[in-house]
């Protein structure tokens, strides 16, 4: 894939920072079936669990941005979660059914994400040679327990609880290269979703787009972004992108 690799300095880079769903995880993929098992559970066998998810999903990313820019009252992932979760369990003909443990646990299901099938190689081979670290909306806990349920190789966990604020608030990038003992410059920001990457950049991090055509799904292949030239690095997943930074 096309990348500017080779114009920038990357001995400059001493750490990368990654978005994590839809990036590093799998996240529809992931949540659909355990609410399908859930559904099953109580008898519910006939819902659309992939909308389910994506609806679910909707909702955070919603949220995370007014969030980002200050609007509501704070609150970490989880909650959020939950928020939309009860609402779709009664629309799905489940929350009558579902005691209070069981839907504390199906909001957990975004606890267990299962990486794509790169990434966990492609962060050992990165991690050989960069400091590598989570930046994502996730609050600690979930992205604590999401790392051993993949078994990634984390050096480092920051999510907004950790930053004190949700992406692309400009907060985040500041802050993560401080905790990190860096200057924005020394960091790159590896993400599939641009704006993130763009919010990154005009903090003054290095950027790398890693393309996740089936984060949504295959009935809606997320194509490549029109702008993929102002990002340092464009890359089919973290092995090639491993490939392009030297790594081992």
């Amino acid at each position: 894939m096309m990348s500017n690799a080779q114009k920038i300095n990357t001995s400059e880079i001493k750490a990368l920072v990654f978005d994590v769903f839809g990036t590093v995880v799998d996240w529809r993929g992931s949540v659909a079936p355990q609410v399908a098992e859930v559904a099953e559970k109580y008898g519910v066998t006939d819902g659309d669990w992939l909308d389910f998810a994506d609806r679910w999903r909707q909702w955070y990313g919603q949220s995370c941005s007014a969030l980002s820019r200050g609007e509501g009252q704070w609150r970490l992932v989880d909650q959020i979660h939950r928020e939309r979760l009860d609402e779709l369990l009664q629309e799905f003909g489940l929350a009558d059914e579902m005691p209070e443990t069981e839907k504390q646990n199906l909001n957990r299901a975004w606890h267990r994400l299962n990486g794509w099938p790169d990434s966990v190689d492609g962060l050992h081979r990165l991690k050989s040679k960069y400091i590598i670290s989570t930046l994502s909306n996730g609050n600690l806990s979930l992205l604590v327990n999401m790392a051993k349920h993949a078994k990634l190789p984390w050096d480092a966990i920051l999510g907004a609880d950790v930053v004190g604020a949700y992406k692309p608030n400009p907060r985040v990038y500041r802050k993560a290269a401080e905790i990190l003992g860096l200057h924005t410059d020394e960091v790159m920001m590896v993400a599939a979703h641009q704006g993130d990457l763009h919010a990154a950049k005009t903090e003054g991090m290095r950027t790398a787009f890693v393309h996740r055509p089936l984060e949504h799904g295959k009935d809606r292949i997320a194509e490549l972004p029109s702008d993929i030239h102002s990002f340092d690095i464009v890359a089919t997943d973290f092995l090639d992108l491993a490939d392009q930074l030297g790594c081992d």
